[in-house]
């Protein structure tokens, strides 16, 4: 599992851009609060090659999945969240696991940590906000 700013990061796949070539599907992490974006560690040292690649050979898009293999590799087991989820299901699990942490950091003691996690429970609750808002007009409640 891996985490930013504390909030764990979603699991999905995503295009990156290096130089001026563009490589569709690489598996990424995705922080939903400050919206951070890491390789995903197991094939880190693949993208480096192909991006490197494709960029000598000036090619301007790429699939990574054409490329490397992934048969085997479980990338994102281990993540709490993934992106073909409800996106309300994921603010929801972000904002339980941060009311979560919020408590032991009160427990500690621990002010600093307590700030960082109100204004991170700002943030996703203005985006559940954003979501219930755009349920409403679409008349999904």
């Amino acid at each position: 599992m891996s985490f930013c700013c504390g909030a764990s990061m979603i699991g999905t796949k995503g295009t990156l851009r290096h130089y001026r070539t563009h490589i569709h599907n690489v598996p990424i992490l995705f922080c939903p609060v400050c919206h951070r974006v890491d390789i995903h560690y197991m094939i880190e040292s693949e993208y480096e090659i192909l991006a490197e690649y494709a960029h000598g050979d000036g090619v301007s898009e790429v699939d990574f999945q054409d490329y490397v293999d992934q048969r085997g590799k479980s990338l994102f087991e281990n993540c709490v969240n993934h992106d073909n989820e409800d996106p309300m299901d994921v603010v929801m699990s972000q904002i339980d696991m941060a009311l979560d942490l919020l408590g032991f950091a009160k427990h500690l003691g621990d002010s600093t940590w307590e700030a960082e996690l109100k204004k991170r429970l700002g943030i996703l609750n203005s985006r559940r906000n954003k979501l219930k808002a755009k349920r409403t007009s679409e008349g999904l409640c």
